[in-house]
């Protein structure tokens, strides 16, 4: 299996444990009925640290969905190489350093953390139209 769906496998099972933490952090919040419920009347936003968890957890779908566009480029464009599966590992560490980043509310520490991720998945997008049009 090339490096770069390796990592998507990877990220996909981050995304499933920062859901895990959100939904707990978020039921300690509202109440287990709460959480059950069709949610109808929920507070717009949750508050503190259940908050940036779930936003955290939000930010990541968006950029795997970026990743997962450079992953599918690179993999079935036939441009999988050392320095895309470099890429990938990058993002996904930037991914991973994210979440406590976020957490605990480190600015601008945050933010580059962010770019760092994003600019892996941008890199990797680049080298596989730079590939196919070699």
């Amino acid at each position: 299996m090339p490096a770069e769906i390796t990592v998507l496998a990877l990220a996909g099972l981050l995304q499933t444990a920062q859901f895990a933490a959100f939904s707990i952090m978020a039921q300690r919040q509202i109440g287990p009925k709460a959480a059950m419920s069709p949610r109808d009347n929920m507070p717009t936003q949750l508050k503190g640290i259940a908050g940036r968890m779930q936003r955290a957890f939000n930010n990541h779908f968006e950029g795997l969905i970026m990743f997962t566009l450079a992953v599918v480029v690179v993999t079935l464009g036939g441009a999988a190489s050392w320095f895309t599966a470099l890429c990938a590992w990058i993002y996904l560490l930037a991914r991973i350093a994210y979440v406590p980043a976020y957490l605990l509310g480190w600015v601008p520490g945050r933010s580059i953390i962010w770019m760092i991720g994003f600019a892996a998945t941008v890199l990797m997008i680049v080298a596989g139209l730079v590939s196919s049009s070699v």
